[in-house]
């Protein structure tokens, strides 16, 4: 073989290799194992793209999260999707992200944006709130609870399960909720909750399709756990017959807001494609979907809702919330007392 032939055939093995040119041909979303996207909505993406959209899971938010920080500058992937407010502080400080601004970033609402500067963009909210069995307090002739702090009143007594906010994303977001509710007083509300039999486990799987009473699948034996807004349209949609009211409520005074986002990763592989990625994640077409898939809210605010959470979810007038900057500050030292208090 001449040595010009082997030239050519090095260089067309090195073309082919890195996608003709140079351009990449994936674009890697690193994100937590709730993610969902319909395969119909995904096609749609790498037809408008050219690209092929992998998808890359983690565990939980918090999980991914510490795998971004020790990857800075060197990533996993070209977009992480799944921070939220309660641990986006740390990806900041990090220097994680590389800022970028959509340019439907006009169509999300104000109050879900959290980076002046434009590192992360809000894709989606929703609100952990104490959710309730109705069955159960109808059968008993009891008034489920209208707030958080009817849950230490002796009627309430051994009914509450919730997860660990060490542990688990909601748990960390109720444990906020209480914060922002009770102030200096919340290792009070806690103490009398330890009082009244509350029980604690890891995750959100483990609260609500194992312990909670009312879920569809669940044996469980206790009325109320923290869950979403969203959970009651969840229950109707995926119980068969379909009831014609939600047989989950949600307690509205103890909802704590959670803003989930994205942002293109420092050091991406494909930095152009993470930010056509982003772009079709604000896309009308995108926020359509995530109620369905992922069971929260579009950022955008000229997005249908589905008639099913029209009907049944619960959108808080007033959510309860905190600066990411005072969760950043308080964070470990709230979850190490609030362990000393529950758990030890």
């Amino acid at each position: 073989m001449s040595g010009r032939v082997l030239l050519l055939l090095v260089l067309l093995l090195a073309v082919s290799g890195c996608g003709g040119g140079g351009q990449p041909k994936d674009v890697v979303l690193v994100t937590h194992d709730a993610f969902a996207i319909s395969p119909s909505v995904k096609r749609a993406f790498e037809q408008q793209s050219g690209l092929r959209l992998r998808i890359l899971k983690g565990g939980d938010a918090g999980e991914v999260v510490t795998r971004a920080l020790l990857t800075a500058g060197n990533p996993e992937g070209d977009v992480l999707f799944g921070v939220d407010n309660n641990l986006v502080e740390r990806t900041l400080e990090g220097d994680v992200f590389e800022p970028y601004a959509p340019p439907e970033l006009g169509t999300v609402d104000p109050a879900l944006e959290l980076d002046p500067k434009h590192r992360v963009t809000p894709i989606d909210h929703g609100e952990v709130c104490l959710n309730f069995d109705r069955h159960w307090y109808a059968e008993r002739g009891i008034h489920p609870p209208r707030s958080l702090a009817d849950l230490t009143q002796p009627r309430y007594r051994n009914q509450l399960v919730v997860e660990n906010p060490a542990t688990s994303t909601p748990g960390l977001a109720f444990l906020l909720a209480t914060i922002a509710r009770f102030g200096d007083r919340w290792q009070e509300f806690w103490r009398k909750l330890r009082a009244s039999g509350v029980v604690v486990v890891d995750g959100w799987e483990e609260a609500y399709m194992v312990r909670f009473s009312g879920a569809a699948a669940s044996h469980g034996t206790r009325p109320i756990v923290v869950s979403y807004a969203s959970s009651p349209p969840a229950e109707v949609i995926f119980r068969d017959p379909r009831p014609k009211t939600s047989p989950t409520g949600v307690v509205a005074d103890s909802c704590f807001r959670q803003i989930e986002l994205a942002g293109v990763l420092r050091g991406a592989h494909n930095e152009k494609g993470a930010r056509e990625l982003i772009d079709f994640m604000l896309s009308r077409r995108f926020q359509r979907d995530i109620p369905l898939q992922m069971f929260v809210f579009p950022a955008r605010r000229d997005v249908a809702l589905p008639p099913e959470f029209e009907r049944f979810a619960v959108v808080p007038e007033h959510p309860l919330e905190l600066s990411p900057t005072t969760i950043d500050e308080n964070r470990e030292r709230w979850v190490r007392e609030w362990t000393d208090i529950v758990v030890r």
